[in-house]
Parts: C-alpha cells; structure tokens; sequence
C-alpha cells in the first residue's frame, strides 16, 4: 500500500506530518512494505479555503491513502470518491502512524469529522484543532 503523509520539511521516515492536508508544503508517499519513501511538493498549497484540488496536488500520484492531522471536508470527499481511505494522525512523526497504519490501528476520519478553517495556528493541528 502507497500512503501520503503531508509534511513541511523532508526527513524520510522522521518528518514530521503537517496539520493541515491542503496547505502543507510537500507530501511524503511511503510503500507500507518496502518504506521506500518520495517526496512530491504540493503546488496547490496556497488556493483559497474550500479550494483544495486534492489530485492535482498530488500530482497523479499511485497512492491508496492519506494520513493526516486535518483536512476539509471538501477534500476529504474528493478523495474519498477517488478511493483513497482518509486517515487521522495520532502522533507527529511519520514512522509512528506508519507503524499503526501497517497493524490497522490508525482511525479513519469519520463522515462528521473536518476542519472547518476556523482554526489558527500555522497548519499544525491534530485531532480536534484545526488549523490553515
């Protein structure tokens, strides 16, 4: 399995996941088997709110899921109708949920859970904190 993990700066394994999926900066595709890791930037990083184009971001990527502290509601359905499973960071580091995603322990985003863009604080937030 091919996941995308949002990232604001390329460490591999131990970069940190960005808060927010439309606005983070670069995406971190890892192979759940093999942990070989690339990095695509994300050149919609600075549309408007509720404007995120989740595949053109990722650029045609092959991926099968997201993991992320927030996301929209809009992209979260976008990609959903892509396929793609949306699940919830529960640590900062990308190998910690990459571990959990690998077990099935991650929690996925539920149809009631996302960021509404009322929250503040430079992209960095995670469960219930939502942040641009």
């Amino acid at each position: 399995m091919r996941v995308c993990f949002p990232i604001e700066k390329d460490e591999g394994l131990s970069s940190r996941i960005y808060g927010h999926f439309g606005s983070s900066p670069m995406f971190l595709l890892v192979d759940t088997k093999s942990r070989e890791s690339n990095v695509v930037v994300n050149t919609d990083s600075h549309h408007s709110h509720s404007a995120c184009k989740p595949m053109r971001a990722l650029k045609g990527e092959r991926i099968d899921s997201i993991v992320v502290g927030n996301i929209g509601a809009g992209a979260r359905m976008q990609l959903r109708q892509a396929g793609l499973r949306v699940f919830r960071a529960t640590s900062h580091i990308v190998s910690e949920n990459l571990d959990k995603i690998t077990l099935d322990t991650l929690p996925e985003f539920g149809d009631d859970e996302y960021c509404n863009g009322q929250g503040s604080g430079g992209g960095r937030g995670y469960g219930n904190v939502c942040c641009h």
